[in-house]
């Protein structure tokens, strides 16, 4: 990548740089939770060609802890999507607000169709430094609010056969920069088109992000968060309002349900963060698959 062709990311876009900066970080580390190589050579290539000055990331003001938990709501969204892999190995995924990760080579069990989506700029970058579309994985490049990507999944689906296969959908990092009527309508959507999906997302709690766009306000990349949630009940709600079919929570997962001894310094935290509830991941249910 050419300096002059360097492309122009800010606010939310720009945030996929800082878990990718995180993850080659951990990814050095002898005792590292997450062994990704490619972010590594991204990491270099983004510094050396690009002349992007990572150095922007320490106005995040980001502590120990928080790369930690941002290392491990990624591991996690990766065991969720194993183990939905496991039950259904020709299922559909889709990786809503994909950035730079590289789940699908962390998780492609050969059978697998799978769509990374992200914003169109987000999307050219990737294609320039990752690779483009290739057998069963291909790239989406609109907003998730966009209907365009729902007709481009079914259409190819339907072509291949696949729409009636079940389908995950992936969303780290994306819901809290949404307002609660944008949510909410892409969820009921999901539950419509594809009735029986499962969906994982991670979401803050409300006094989270009032927290989060105070700690927003000095520093230099700025996104700031517009929805958050006490409890993965509030969804399932949705779905008995109206035409969401019935929404089910399977199940949830806080940064304190993970044994590793790295949380050992801030364990203390953990009757706070009982009530808090400041970040949690959430699996979903959307509706019964037809029959």
């Amino acid at each position: 990548m050419s300096e002059t062709t360097k492309p122009n990311l800010s606010g939310v876009a720009e945030t996929l740089l800082i878990t990718l900066y995180i993850r080659a970080m951990e990814s050095q580390r002898p005792d590292a939770l997450i062994k990704d190589e490619k972010a590594e050579a991204l990491f270099r290539k983004i510094s050396d060609d690009w002349r992007y000055d990572f150095g922007r990331m320490k106005s995040l003001h980001l502590s120990e802890a928080n790369k930690l938990v941002i290392i491990l709501r990624n591991r996690e969204f990766d065991r969720y999507t194993r183990d939905f892999l496991r039950h259904h190995p020709d299922a559909v995924v889709v990786h809503i607000g994909c950035g730079l990760d590289t789940r699908f080579e962390r998780v492609d069990n050969g059978l697998v169709e799978w769509f990374d989506l992200d914003l169109l700029d987000v999307i050219d970058l990737r294609r320039e430094l990752i690779g483009d579309d290739d057998g069963r994985y291909h790239l989406l490049g609109c907003s998730v609010l966009d209907s365009a990507w729902l007709e481009a999944v079914s259409d190819h689906c339907q072509n291949y056969w696949r729409l009636q296969c079940p389908f995950l959908f992936l969303a780290e990092g994306v819901f809290m920069y949404f307002e609660l009527a944008q949510v909410k309508s892409l969820v009921l959507t999901l539950c419509d088109r594809f009735p029986g999906a499962e969906l994982v997302f991670d979401a803050y709690s409300p006094i989270h992000v009032w927290r989060h766009n105070l700690q927003m306000s000095t520093a230099l990349i700025k996104f700031r968060t517009r929805w958050g949630i006490w409890h993965g009940q509030e969804i399932e709600s949705w779905g008995r309002q109206g035409n969401g079919g019935g929404i089910r929570l399977l199940d949830e997962w806080g940064y304190f349900d993970d044994p590793t001894p790295r949380l050992g310094q801030i364990r203390w935290l953990r009757p706070i963060e009982a009530l808090a509830r400041t970040f949690r991941i959430y699996h979903f249910q959307l509706g019964k698959a037809a029959a």
